[in-house]
């Protein structure tokens, strides 16, 4: 199979979807590798280090979209990429469809058979491809959160750890998965105090014993999310629902309940945001604030570290990848988790959360792959 990695065009974004080593590796299964030029200049990696992993270089994404049967990318294809895309060919990337219809219908009227790494599942009914990034994130929005509680950002002008004899902000997270584990790690590493709020008991309990005390949990109810934001300085939404928008977890009504310069990260804003006054923003222009409530909203996070985090994730997609590669379309009836990564295929939706949301007709995969 011809595999192909364009350079990602999202506004800065420095990852990108293949690195030289999982490069030599689609090569040593036989498969050729095209890299558009500069596409690993982000986590330095030049395009003599691709060369020698075995790659043909090419000096443009429509030629990688012209000549590959596969694409292999990080985020969901913008409006000049998926134009691009046709029937027969596999995307294998990010996609979180269920907020962008546009993407969708761009999608659908292509006929690729796109994977999202964000469905793809385990034996665990874990999302692996998705674990590495929500990693990052998880600690990555506490960094953030407490850059925006800087007074100069436009936060409180507080330091979350607090110092002897002043006492420490409080942080509180909403959703325990892996999103909200890492961020937890960070801000008592930082010396904040901290609650988790989550709706599973025994993820609860879980997380009480890995902390051995030193954040509070508690059982997610509309009452007891009242009483930890409006107690916050920072509020992290950690929630996802696989394949589906974010629910709406903190409403506009509440921001003015809040203390003044607080601080919102929502790390589900790929998903649409778990907070009702989200909307998705940039590295370039991170923040908003919304009646004295500092809003930080970026939709792709990772990007602010794309050495660590490409790494992370080709760790993470490479098995899967070299599965498409190696065997087209029949991985996908071969291995269920991997044909829970499969959105559309063809020009149906063949995820169910994501036409529901969508309020889409919703095909079986096994079905739409016998079409």
């Amino acid at each position: 199979m011809r595999v192909g990695c364009p350079k990602e065009i999202k506004n800065h974004e420095y990852r990108v979807g293949l690195t030289p080593a999982a490069v030599r590796e689609y090569v040593g299964h036989g498969h050729d590798v095209l890299i558009e030029t500069g596409a690993g200049a982000g986590i330095d990696a030049p395009d003599k280090e691709y060369e020698a992993a075995g790659a043909t270089i090419v000096g443009s994404a429509s030629e990688v979209f012209e000549r590959a049967d596969m694409v292999v990318k990080v985020k969901e294809p913008q409006p000049g990429e998926w134009a691009q895309l046709r029937e027969g060919q596999i995307l294998y990337t990010y996609l979180h469809l269920a907020p962008d219809p546009d993407q969708t219908k761009g999608l659908l009227q292509s006929g690729v058979t796109a994977v999202a790494y964000e469905t793809v599942t385990d034996a665990r009914g874990g999302l692996p491809l998705l674990a590495p990034m929500s990693e990052v994130a998880g600690r990555l929005s506490v960094q953030a959160g407490a850059r925006a509680l800087e007074k100069a950002h436009g936060g409180r002008g507080l330091l979350l750890g607090g110092v002897p004899g002043v006492a420490p902000g409080k942080v509180a997270i909403i959703g325990g998965g892996v999103v909200g584990k890492e961020a937890a790690k960070m801000a008592i590493g930082l010396g904040a105090e901290v609650t988790i709020l989550d709706r599973s008991i025994p993820r609860l309990r879980d997380l009480d014993d890995l902390f051995e005390g030193r954040v509070m949990t508690r059982f997610s109810t509309p009452t007891a999310i009242d009483e930890c934001v409006f107690a916050a300085d920072l509020v992290i939404g950690a929630v996802l629902i696989p394949g589906a928008s974010a629910p709406k977890l903190v409403t506009k009504a509440m921001l003015p309940q809040m203390k003044k310069g607080a601080v919102l990260v929502d790390v589900a804003i790929d998903q649409g945001g778990c907070f009702e006054t989200s909307h998705a923003t940039t590295h370039a222009e991170p923040t908003f604030e919304i009646d004295g409530v500092v809003h930080y909203c970026v939709a792709n996070m990772p990007g602010a570290v794309p050495i660590t985090s490409t790494h992370a994730l080709n760790n993470a997609t490479l098995p899967f990848g070299l599965a498409l590669a190696d065997k087209g379309l029949p991985a996908l009836n071969a291995d269920p988790h991997l044909l829970a990564g499969l959105n559309v295929h063809r020009g149906l939706i063949t995820n169910r959360a994501v036409a529901d949301s969508l309020g889409q007709e919703f095909c079986e995969p096994l079905e739409a792959l016998k079409a």
